[in-house]
């Protein structure tokens, strides 16, 4: 099975700065500026739309009971809650149509 490497903000911003010739410093401030207001756009309840990309929107998880087995299975109320949905567009989910599934 082939480990799967986690790429994260700081090696993305690598990679862009090294591929456009871009300093480092000022991709950084790009990235986080756009990460800041798709977080903005949500946490006010918009739906934002990427073309190709996918829709992040904001979604209600109704109540509901729960169970710790750890704990004798006493039943817990697990309250509603926001959270984001991410739908595929159409080139990324053409682009994960060629991902290798390894179990």
């Amino acid at each position: 099975m082939e480990k799967r490497r986690t790429i994260t903000k700081k090696h993305l911003i690598q990679r862009i700065s090294e591929e456009r010739g871009i300093h480092l410093h000022d991709v950084g401030h790009v990235i986080q500026e756009f990460l800041d207001k798709i977080t903005e756009c949500l946490s006010q309840g918009d739906r934002l739309e990427l073309r190709d990309f996918g829709i992040f929107e904001v979604v209600v998880r109704k109540s509901k009971i729960g169970r710790n087995p750890l704990k004798a299975a006493i039943p817990i109320v697990i309250p509603e809650r926001a959270v984001v949905k991410f739908n595929a567009g159409k080139k990324l989910r053409f682009s994960l149509s060629n991902v290798k599934i390894g179990k």
